[in-house]
Formats: structure tokens, sequence, C-alpha cells
């Protein structure tokens, strides 16, 4: 094969590795990955809280209900944002209302990696508490959907970023 076969076949092979590399940083698949996913971890967080404080811990309860609202509002903005990105349309929201209010200090990345933070410490408080234990069957499985949404989206993305290194 000639110089000029290998350099088309490498720039075919760059143009579909562009086509990935495009595609995950697409905010439908970012919704559909990590967005969504941590929804549903703030969501069942919150209907754990107002489980667990219905008792006899009326703050708690009301912590809940705080979350669950808040869940509820970061779902649809990630809703509406995969949404216009299917449709070929930008957004003039971002992916959570933190974001969203980083967007006033013109920091909405800074304030993104916040809400990262505050989901992954959900997940955590889920798990040492013990309150995973309290979701019921279809709660369960709407938290091992959205762990391995973004579990394995995070090793298909690590993954095809070092089969591109080499």
């Amino acid at each position: 094969m000639g110089l000029k076969g290998r350099e088309h076949r490498s720039g075919n092979h760059e143009q579909e590795s562009d086509t990935i590399q495009r595609f995950f940083r697409r905010p439908f698949f970012l919704s559909l990955t990590i967005g969504i996913p941590f929804c549903l971890f703030k969501l069942l967080f919150g209907v754990s809280a107002v489980r667990i404080g219905s008792c006899s811990h009326p703050l708690l309860t009301l912590f809940g209900w705080c979350v669950v609202a808040w869940a509820g509002i970061d779902l649809l903005m990630n809703a509406g944002r995969a949404v216009l990105d299917l449709s070929g349309k930008s957004s003039p929201f971002d992916y959570c209302t933190i974001a969203q209010i980083g967007r006033i200090f013109h920091m909405p990345m800074v304030f993104l990696a916040v809400d990262t933070l505050l989901s992954f410490s959900i997940i955590c408080a889920m798990l040492w508490s013990g309150w995973i234990a309290t979701l019921s069957l279809s709660e369960s499985y709407l938290w091992y959907a959205a762990t391995t949404l973004n579990l394995i989206s995070l090793s298909l993305v690590s993954l095809y970023t070092e089969i591109r290194r080499v």
C-alpha cells in the first residue's frame, strides 16, 4: 500500500475518533450518563431522608423534601438539555441548578464540579449511613441503573481515551 493509502486510512481513523469524542461531549450523552444518574442519587437520598425523618425528625423530613425538589429541578434541566441536543438546539440553561447559579459568577464549570462533589458525597452518605438498605425494590433498581450508567460510561470514555493515546 502506498503512502497515499495509509494517509487516507489514517485520516478516516482520526475522523472516526473525532466523531466518537464529540459524541462523548454531547449534552445528550453527558445528561444520560452523568446528569440523570446524579439526579436519581439525589432523589433517592431525599426520599430516604423523608422516610427516615418522618417518624420523629421534622428537620430531616424538611431537608429531604428540599433535596427531592433540588433533584427534580436538576432532572428536568438534564432532560431538557438532552432533548434540545437531540433536536439540534443549544440550551439556554445549564445541567443543574448549582451550575446555573455558577453562570451568574461566570464560573458554571466550577459550580458544576461542586455539584459533582455533592453528588458523590450523597452516594457515600447513602452507603455509609446504611440508608441504602431502606430503599424499596423499585428504588434499588433505580439506584442500580444510575450506578451502571454512570460507571460504565466513565469506563468507556476512559478506555477510549487510553486507546487514542496509543
